[in-house]
């Protein structure tokens, strides 16, 4: 089967396309004739290296989730799923292929009228992105920023926040057309990348979602409300300064937090629930997903250099 690894680190040109034997399901395990696959912010990340000291090495596949139809199933699966549409997460690498393995306990069924690109663009971010609210103890009535709304886990966090009773819902863009883009899935507030803007915005949050980090995430603790909560659920532009935090104890009688979020840390079954749900809201139109392009999966190398360059609002999907 056609599949892609990285065969150096550095930039999307070291991706390439590699000829692998059709998967065998271990116990426990799917092979999901993939019909979509989508392509992650950390997938980028993993490929310039940044994280090789993690145990990723070259010759990984990168992607964690793909969507498309059970051709086979390992010992101790039940066979009715043969001939079944599934989103499946594949962990933190092994998306990139014509044929894709999956625990069978991260397999969903997909709703007859979803899509399998609608599917892998609201897999992950839709369930990162309430769990992540969640976990910054949101309640209806607070302030809401985004940060790094552009992106798929930035547009869910939006349209979850807005249909959570949010008082308001800030994003931060790059452009005045995505902040309309922006504006029309739920956000009141367009601000460009360093918090400001040019009408009026809230002189505080009671919760900063995060999905960029990066060395200007400090300053961002100054737009918190007494009691305000940043939650990072991402790191694009890479790690923080190592002395982040001294901005929050500097403003010790503020009673600020920040937390990390990793969905790795929700149990399965919570996950499973959830994006049954938002599976099921977005066959009915009730969430949005938001696919920027759909291109072949032999034009990764493409997709990443659209990703590096900032140029993709919403999801970039790879169909095999």
């Amino acid at each position: 089967m056609k599949a892609i690894a990285i065969r150096t680190y550095g930039g999307p040109e070291g991706l390439a396309v590699v000829d692998l034997p059709p998967p065998v399901p271990a116990a426990g395990q799917v092979v999901i004739a993939t019909e979509a696959v989508g392509v992650g912010g950390v997938d980028t990340v993993i490929r310039s290296g940044a994280l090789a000291a993690y145990g990723f090495e070259e010759g990984h596949i990168p992607g964690s989730e793909v969507a498309g139809t059970v051709t086979a199933v390992g010992d101790g699966v039940d066979a009715s799923w043969i001939g079944g549409r599934v989103w499946g997460f594949t962990g933190t690498g092994g998306a990139y292929v014509e044929q894709a393995l999956a625990p069978v306990e991260e397999i969903i069924p997909l709703p007859v009228n979803l899509s399998a690109v609608d599917a892998v663009t609201l897999g992950s971010s839709g369930v990162v992105a309430h769990f992540g609210l969640r976990h910054a103890h949101f309640a209806p009535g607070e302030t809401v920023l985004v940060r790094g709304a552009a992106g798929g886990i930035g547009i869910m966090a939006v349209q979850l926040a807005a249909r959570g009773g949010a008082a308001a819902v800030a994003v931060t863009t790059s452009s005045a057309e995505r902040g309309e883009q922006l504006r029309r899935l739920g956000a009141t507030h367009v601000l460009d990348r360093s918090g400001d803007g040019g009408e009026p915005a809230p002189a505080g949050y009671d919760v900063i979602i995060d999905v960029v980090a990066g060395k200007d995430m400090p300053s961002f603790f100054d737009r918190l409300n007494p009691n305000g909560r940043v939650v990072a659920v991402g790191a694009v532009a890479g790690q923080p300064p190592a002395d982040f935090g001294a901005r929050i104890m500097a403003a010790f009688q503020k009673s600020m937090s920040f937390a990390a979020f990793s969905a790795a840390t929700v149990s399965g079954a919570d996950r499973r629930a959830v994006r049954s749900e938002q599976f099921a809201a977005a066959s009915r139109g009730e969430i949005e997903t938001v696919v920027h392009e759909v291109l072949p999966l032999d034009a990764a190398v493409l997709a990443h250099q659209k990703m590096d360059a900032g140029e993709v609002f919403g999801r970039i999907v790879l169909a095999p």
